[in-house]
């Protein structure tokens, strides 16, 4: 099913916002938020749309449009609480991830374990990068990383989100922004042409986790970016890929009780409470 995305911008921002529009090849509407005015308009060809982009002073952030809409009508109506958004956006700089790179437990963390980075500076590809928080985390422990996305929409929120990192100011983030590198494009048709130049490390998976059971809580943000991604069906075929690509190992992330990747046992697992990182040896590390 193709999703309809639409872009709007705060004031000042329409020269980018074009720009990018253009190269995502979606419509750039009214710079104004969406509101129970414009709904009235144009409701036949806003029911049709999605999710809508929305750049401005804090970067690029992504909203399913439902949300919005409640969002723009709680404002009309003068209500005092209005409903949290949904937001999604890539933010490198404040928040979680910020808080994770100061006090997360440094070498500990199992995904460094996993990848080898406790004792080892290894390059890394991920060829499922998303938002990039786990490339990120790869970065901060000094991995030179090599990022695949080929949802468009996903790929220009991690691209704003690298930008917004370099342009933070502190000399260490810069750092971290210059270890990571963005291909915007299917892994599956374009990794092995790049490995050829460089062969990486480690390569490193994250195919979108399996659908959950209905009793299971999903975080409404993550849903709705589920919504967007879909499911990584053609996950298994980037198993062997890797494994004929990278020097040392492969690392895939599952949740903790799902079956391995392509039904192909790993040779050792670093466990924790709903996800684990399964790893692949293919050789040791110097």
């Amino acid at each position: 099913m193709t999703l309809r995305v639409v872009l709007r911008c705060e004031t000042g921002y329409f020269g980018a916002a074009q720009l990018l529009a253009e190269s995502l090849q979606i419509p750039l509407l009214s710079s104004e938020p969406v509101s129970s005015e414009s709904v009235s308009h144009d409701r036949a060809a806003l029911a049709a749309i999605d999710f809508e982009l929305w750049l401005g002073s804090a970067g690029l952030a992504l909203r399913e449009l439902s949300v919005a809409q409640d969002h723009g009508r709680a404002r009309h109506k003068n209500t005092r609480k209005e409903k949290p958004s949904a937001d999604i956006r890539c933010d490198f700089v404040a928040g979680e991830l910020r808080h994770r790179r100061l006090y997360g437990g440094g070498k500990n963390q199992m995904i460094l374990k996993a990848t080898g980075l406790n004792k080892h500076k290894p390059s890394i590809m991920d060829l499922t990068a998303g938002l990039g928080r786990d490339s990120y985390v790869l970065a901060t422990a000094g991995a030179q990383v090599t990022m695949f996305e080929r949802q468009p929409v996903v790929a220009a929120l991690l691209a704003d989100g690298l930008r917004r990192l370099c342009g933070a100011g502190d000399e260490q983030e810069l750092a971290i922004a210059q270890r990571l590198c963005l291909h915007q494009g299917d892994s599956l048709d374009c990794a092995a042409a790049l490995a050829e130049q460089a062969p990486p490390d480690v390569i490193y998976l994250d195919p979108m986790f399996p659908e959950r059971g209905k009793t299971a809580k999903v975080k409404k943000a993550m849903a709705f970016f589920h919504h967007l991604v879909g499911s990584d069906d053609d996950a298994a075929a980037l198993l062997p890929l890797a494994l004929a690509t990278a020097r040392y190992r492969v690392v895939v992330k599952r949740p903790r009780h799902a079956p391995p990747l392509a039904d192909m046992k790993p040779g050792l697992c670093f466990e924790g409470k709903s996800t684990r990182f399964d790893v692949y040896p293919l050789k040791k590390m110097p």
